[in-house]
């Protein structure tokens, strides 16, 4: 049997999550290596030195190292949903290059300003990054994706970090959030797909 891919993931990254639903939709299957962040495999850090997740490790020694990378590689070797978008992979990096700092700002607002304490969240990054959110979801006023009535990439690409800003403040989201957006978020978190690739695996270890 050929080997497989080999793809070190953590189950609840974001950048992870859209890489294992790109793999998914192409049908690659993969040697699924599930670490801890604080304690990352000395394997993994040989071939990612930058020790962050998704990596991706191909049979040949080529080691992919990016999420939207794994996305492009497994979505042009099948796409049979018509995922793969150079169009889409420019508007999620410019949507994320507001949104995930401001997400981080506020999930973790301790970590940026030492005036606040552990466990409290910034509001005025909250609003900077729900009026990016709005911008990236004017498309649901008409759809029920962003670019239509099925997922694509953009979907895909974005979803996972929209999910954990919602799951910060509960209450906040289901009060402010426009109601179309709530339902595509939750169309995409109850997938079938988003279901399977959210399966727990045990740590791996040499």
């Amino acid at each position: 049997m050929a080997a497989r891919p080999i793809l070190y993931s953590f189950r609840r990254c974001p950048f992870a999550m859209r890489a294992r639903m790109a793999l998914d939709a192409a049908g690659v299957a993969v040697e699924h290596r599930e670490v801890l962040l604080r304690d990352k495999p000395q394997a993994m850090l040989d071939a990612s030195p930058k020790g962050t997740v998704p990596v991706l490790v191909l049979p040949d020694g080529q080691v992919i190292e990016e999420s939207l990378d794994v996305m492009d590689w497994a979505l042009a070797r099948n796409d049979p949903d018509g995922w793969l978008s150079p169009q889409d992979r420019s508007d999620a990096e410019g949507f994320l290059a507001t949104f995930k700092d401001a997400l981080d700002r506020y999930k973790y607002a301790s970590r940026y300003d030492e005036t606040r304490a552990r466990g409290d969240t910034d509001p005025e990054q909250r609003d900077v990054a729900f009026e990016a959110l709005l911008d990236l979801a004017a498309p649901l006023h008409t759809t029920a994706f962003l670019r239509g009535d099925r997922p694509r990439y953009l979907d895909i690409a974005t979803f996972p970090f929209v999910r954990q800003f919602a799951a910060v403040e509960p209450d906040w989201w289901t009060a402010l959030a426009p109601e179309k957006l709530q339902r595509w978020l939750a169309a995409l978190i109850n997938s079938e797909r988003f279901q399977r690739i959210m399966a727990k695996h045990p740590v791996w270890t040499s």
